[in-house]
C-alpha cells in the first residue's frame, strides 16, 4: 500500500485517482499507524511551504514522516512536497523543512531582459508543460524518454547544496531564464517539481515506475 499523506492541503486525490489507475492500492492519511504500515510514502504537492511544515509540526507527523524515512523504504515529494524534503524556504523563513536533503528552496526572479516578449520577464509562478533533462537514470527515471515535458505549477524552486542529487533538470525563461532541478534523488527518496498526475501518459509512467518499487 502507498500511503498519501494527507497534511490538509494538496492534491491528494488526483494522486490517489492516478495510482488507481494504474492499480496500486494507495490510501490518503494523517494517521501515524497507517503510514508506517505503508510499503512507500508520497507527499503531494499544491499548497503553502509554511502552512503545510506547521501542520506537520503540530499534528506530530514530522516525526512520523522522519521515521518512515529511516526504514530504507519509497518516499516521492510532488512540487511542495519535494520542496518539503529541503531545510527551509524563502517562501517561509521561519519554518523548518524536513532537512532530508541540504539546501534550500528559492523564490523564481527575473530580470527584464531582451530575449522577453517587450522586455518582459517571463511570469512567476510558471505554469505549464517545460521539458525535464536527465542528468542521471534511476528507477523513477526509468523508461521516460529524456526531455520529456511535464506539467508545472509553482514560484519556488529547490536549490540543493549537494548537486549529485540532482536527476533532471528543466529551463524556463529566455534570456533571463534560470536552470532549475526538476528531479531529485537520493537512495530511495525522490522529488519532482512537476505534478505527474497531471502529465498524461509520461507521469503515469513515472508514477508507475514508483510504485513498482513499493512492491
Amino acid at each position: 500500500m502507498i500511503a498519501i499523506l494527507d497534511y490538509g492541503i494538496g492534491n491528494l486525490m488526483s494522486v490517489h485517482k492516478a495510482l488507481q489507475k494504474l492499480g496500486y492500492s494507495s490510501e490518503v492519511t494523517r494517521e501515524p499507524g497507517l503510514i508506517m504500515r505503508a510499503d512507500a510514502l508520497i507527499l503531494p504537492g499544491v499548497g503553502a511551504f509554511g502552512e503545510a511544515m506547521d501542520f506537520l509540526e503540530r499534528s506530530g507527523l514530522v516525526m512520523t514522516v522522519k521515521e518512515f524515512l529511516e526504514g530504507n523504504r519509497p518516499v516521492l515529494g510532488i512540487c511542495l512536497g519535494m520542496q518539503m524534503l529541503f531545510e527551509k524556504s524563502e517562501e517561509a523563513p521561519w519554518a523548518r523543512g524536513l532537512s532530508v536533503l541540504p539546501g534550500v528552496v528559492k523564490r523564481l526572479r527575473f530580470a527584464p531582459g531582451p530575449g522577453s516578449p517587450a522586455g518582459r520577464p517571463p511570469k512567476v509562478p510558471h505554469m505549464g508543460w517545460n521539458r525535464v533533462k536527465s542528468r542521471a537514470r534511476n528507477m523513477l527515471l526509468d523508461s521516460i524518454p529524456d526531455e520529456s515535458y511535464f506539467y508545472f505549477a509553482h514560484s519556488y524552486y529547490a536549490a540543493p547544496e549537494d548537486p549529485s542529487v540532482v536527476a533532471g533538470e528543466t529551463f524556463y525563461g529566455a534570456d533571463t531564464g534560470v536552470v532549475m532541478p526538476s528531479v531529485v534523488a537520493r537512495g530511495l527518496v525522490f522529488g519532482v517539481q512537476f505534478h505527474p498526475e497531471k502529465s498524461g501518459d509520461v507521469g503515469l509512467a513515472l508514477l508507475r515506475n514508483f510504485g513498482r518499487m513499493a512492491v
